[in-house]
């Protein structure tokens, strides 16, 4: 029962005792507690902890103080109150594990004669009732285990434990026992009785109590005074739980000053801090703060039944533990906001992988939402999962949870039915890793190559295939965002997917070939899959596999007018371009618009070397990249621009300009160099290292009302302004389109389907395109972009007619 010294044995016969004591073990066995009875006899009594002296006061205090209640199975307040009956006659008392202490025997004589006592030890329990029977004729003694007691509920206004949880509690035995007795102290315990725990208050005991009595119970602790003539040891306490309404929450109350168990030492220190850290909790959740409650607590009734749904609540709790489980989950309860007639699942548990738990549609109550509102899920229970989890598989961690969520159905689902289980998963048939490096400024990169479960009928029906090869770049602290995708092909531009044979690249089927050899080739076509993932593959720059890449490349339609005439006239357009990424943007953009002089602008020199190494990027003298920060380079641009003005005439001014380029070395860039106004297309194409702020692209900082004002002015009057925009809260999107509309009297956006991106577009001057009306202008844009394979312009030119103005 806990760790004890001499000083919890009577001082009579000492030694004996302790010869005894060892004989126990395991405090948890009854052929143990049977064997200590047998041998110490049924008329020599044995207290644990304090005996009848220290405890007559407190205890008989708290005893006269309650009224004998109703057994209704169900009492009220007003019950409680209506039977106000003198107690020590009908006050129902229940003592477990009694052994031969001679408590109930004091009770018994002091008054109060409706006692119950149990013990598992049949030994003891028989020896007890010769001993009682003449002299206590109504004391009732039962063999029966306090972990699953034979009693109808709410049978008690009174429990005595003394010393039993502690007995249940010793470390090595964890929880689960402790858990089985309390859980049956709750059950027949009676409105507004008292369960009284005689503890040494370990800490681990009583941060037990504490979290399991705290939502619809009052606690008090009370010290018991040690016998004069006891050395400095272990203090026994009292702990006094009073059960009240089901949602109730109050601070714990302790009766006594905390100096006068100083001398107690490590004892002391650590029901100190259990007490104080458990209020702090306590207050935490009276005043509103984030709270995250565990299975019992809501089962209480924490936040109301939740048998029924209730629309719009939000829970945090902690599902399993040590004894309910294998791991334990870290969970949100989300009963959905509308009406629940429309939904798919009337409940549904949603895994969170720990690679995406930091993303704003898993960590933010905004996100959580919307993640509710998509899986179409009356109830669901968000599961976020951490590094505890990566060494079980998703069945075992699905074996696992069932049973906890189990407890979190509502009624009404269907009887027997299956709880449905949904995980983000990224849609992946297979993947071999190319390329893992880590950068001080990004942290972890990967570059995958992947063959997907799915792909839309566009490309399908374009590549006569559903199983091509796409390379991925992807940064761990956004990991549920891909950087830049590109599609991958042999050499001498042959595409590649997967079960394509070499004759068949060279040359069509023909319809004599055999139905053995056609099964022969369907029969090895996963195992093709393996073998293309590991040839050497080129990147196919002539094609954009990512969505939004499409969408930037479709509003140059807003300036197709004026990229023609500068095209005509033989004349170059300045072109910007913010992040890096794999290159891919900027690589079509240079073969498709020979007339653009790009600059790109990278943070990172790593992403550059991946983009070099892996994607094939290259520059030249229509295609440079700068190793700078994308905002100080467009503010020093608009600084080199603003002094080239003060000179006479439109000359251009070539103008040093302390930048880095992308080998290390400066450079005067040639953007720079001209007077002010001359950026004709400004892309911002960033992620944001903080996911969890909901923005995913770009950095806040390119949303800025400062930096937005510095592109207006350093924007050509013709000029484009283009900004991929990744959030998946209304809300922010909502801000950023606000700001754009603060600088920009010219607004337009692309919101492509089934993605989270949104392209905007900004000019300083209007376009010269009819509202609602971009046939002219896309065929304008097509035939400039001369496409190898006109084919695929189709979902360019696509894209054109979903732009749609904003101001």
């Amino acid at each position: 029962m806990g760790r004890r010294n001499h000083n919890q044995i009577p001082n009579k016969k000492n030694h004996h005792n302790e010869e005894l004591l060892a004989t126990l073990g395991d405090f948890t066995c009854k052929e143990n507690w049977d064997k200590f009875f047998t041998i110490r006899g049924g008329d020599d009594s044995f207290e644990w902890y304090a005996e009848w002296p220290q405890l007559k006061d407190p205890l008989l205090s708290i005893l006269n103080s309650l009224p004998a209640t109703s057994n209704a199975s169900s009492p009220t307040s007003a019950d409680v109150a209506a039977t106000r009956l003198p107690a020590t006659e009908s006050l129902q008392i229940l003592i477990p594990g009694c052994g031969n202490s001679r408590l109930s025997e004091h009770l018994y004589d002091a008054g109060f004669l409706a006692i119950t006592n149990i013990d598992f030890s049949k030994v003891v329990i028989s020896d007890m009732l010769r001993r009682n029977v003449r002299q206590r004729p109504g004391m009732r003694w039962r063999v029966m285990d306090m972990t699953s007691m034979q009693f109808e509920d709410v049978a008690f206004d009174v429990v005595i434990d003394k010393g039993g949880l502690d007995a249940l509690m010793e470390p090595e035995l964890g929880p689960k026992l402790g858990n089985q007795y309390l859980s049956e102290v709750k059950r027949v315990l009676k409105l507004g009785g008292k369960f009284i725990c005689l503890t040494l208050a370990e800490s681990h005991v009583l941060g037990f109590i504490f979290s399991k009595f705290r939502f619809g119970w009052k606690m008090v602790l009370h010290s018991i005074p040690q016998m004069p003539h006891n050395k400095p040891g272990l203090r026994t306490f009292m702990v006094v739980i009073e059960k009240d309404k089901p949602c109730s929450l109050s601070p714990i109350a302790s009766s006594f000053d905390h100096s006068s168990t100083a001398g107690n030492g490590d004892q002391a220190d650590g029901l100190q801090d259990a007490l104080e850290a458990e209020n702090t909790t306590r207050r935490q959740y009276l005043d509103g703060s984030a709270i995250i409650y565990s299975l019992e607590d809501l089962r209480l009734g924490a936040e109301g039944d939740l048998m029924e749904l209730r629309p719009g609540r939000r829970v945090q709790l902690i599902l399993g533990g040590e004894g309910d489980s294998c791991f334990c989950y870290k969970a949100v309860l989300l009963d959905a906001q509308s009406e629940y007639a429309s939904f798919s699942y009337h409940y549904g548990v949603f895994l969170v992988p720990k690679t995406r738990v930091h993303e704003w549609l898993f960590s933010s109550e905004e996100g959580q939402w919307v993640l509710v509102e998509s899986s179409k899920a009356a109830r669901l229970i968000m599961v976020l999962l951490d590094s505890s989890h990566l060494v079980a598989s998703m069945d075992e961690l699905q074996k696992d949870l069932s049973p906890l969520v189990k407890q979190l159905e509502p009624q009404n689902r269907g009887t027997g039915s299956q709880i449905p289980f949904m995980m983000a998963g990224d849609g992946i048939k297979q993947r071999k890793i190319v390329h893992q490096g880590v950068s001080e400024l990004t942290g972890p990169m990967v570059v995958e190559d992947v063959v997907y479960e799915e792909v839309d009928d566009y490309l399908s029906c374009l590549f006569l295939s559903k199983e091509l090869i796409f390379r991925r770049l992807i940064f761990q602290r956004t990991e549920g965002l891909v950087q830049s995708e590109a599609l991958l092909m042999k050499e001498r531009h042959s595409l590649v997917y997967v079960g394509e044979t070499e004759t068949s690249r060279k040359k069509p089927s023909s319809a004599s070939k055999s139905k053995k050899r056609e099964k022969q080739k369907t029969k090895e076509s996963q195992q093709s899959v393996r073998n293309e993932l590991s040839d050497n593959l080129e990147v196919d720059h002539t094609f954009l596999a990512s969505s939004y890449h499409t969408g930037i490349v479709a509003g140059l339609t807003l300036v197709s007018s004026y990229l023609e005439r500068m095209a005509t006239s033989g004349r170059s357009i300045e072109a910007v371009v913010i992040g890096l990424g794999a290159g891919l943007l900027p690589m079509f953009l240079h073969k498709f618009m020979p007339f653009f002089q790009i600059e790109v602008v990278e943070l990172d020199p790593v992403v550059l070397n991946i983009a070099r190494d892996c994607f094939s990027f290259h520059e030249d003298s229509s295609l440079k990249v700068h190793v700078a920060d994308g905002v100080h380079f467009i503010r020093k641009l608009t600084n080199f621009a603003a002094s080239a003005e003060v000179a006479d005439g439109e000359e251009e001014h070539i103008m040093n300009v302390d930048l880095t380029s992308s080998n290390g070395s400066s450079f005067t860039s040639k953007t720079a160099a001209k007077t002010r106004r001359d950026i004709d297309i400004l892309i911002i194409d960033v992620d944001s290292s903080d996911s969890s702020s909901g923005l995913s692209c770009p950095a806040a900082d390119f949303i800025e009302h400062s930096f937005l004002s510095t592109v207006k002015d350093i924007l050509c009057e013709q000029g484009l302004f283009v900004i991929n925009l990744v959030s998946r809260s209304p809300s922010i999107k909502n801000a950023a389109v606000s700001r754009m509309k603060m600088v920009f009297s010219h607004l337009y956006c692309l919101q492509l389907e089934e993605d989270v991106n949104e392209v905007l577009f900004a000019l300083n001057s209007s376009p010269c395109i009819e509202e609602d009306d971009f046939s002219e202008a896309a065929i304008r844009l097509e035939k400039m972009l001369k496409l190898d394979h006109p084919e695929r312009s189709r979902r360019i030119i696509d894209a054109t007619k979903k732009i749609r103005r904003l101001k």
